[in-house]
């Protein structure tokens, strides 16, 4: 099942949230079952961000074909790869 844009827009929402904590990943993840969920530090990916929101960046990932991919297509995605980046000081 794709990502539906009101469904992308909540997730914006929460990571977005100024006490968005750890536990945002699990919560989004029981939120939207339906979508694959990947969690990672942000130096683990190497592509461009669909969206940098609060401590993390936001990846669309495409696996409606053979081999997952990220994509900036918010119409093909089927999962979420949440990057944490790093906290400055």
């Amino acid at each position: 099942m794709a990502l539906a844009a009101h469904e992308l827009t909540e997730i914006e929402q929460a990571l977005a949230a100024p006490d968005a904590a750890p536990q945002v990943f699990s919560t989004l993840r029981r939120r939207f079952p339906h979508l694959a969920w990947i969690r990672c530090d942000a130096s683990d990916v190497t592509e461009t961000p669909f969206r940098s929101l609060g401590a993390f960046d936001l990846h669309l990932l495409d696996s409606a074909d053979h081999c997952a991919q990220i994509t900036d297509d918010p119409a093909r995605a089927t999962g979420i790869v949440l990057a944490k980046r790093a906290v400055k000081s």
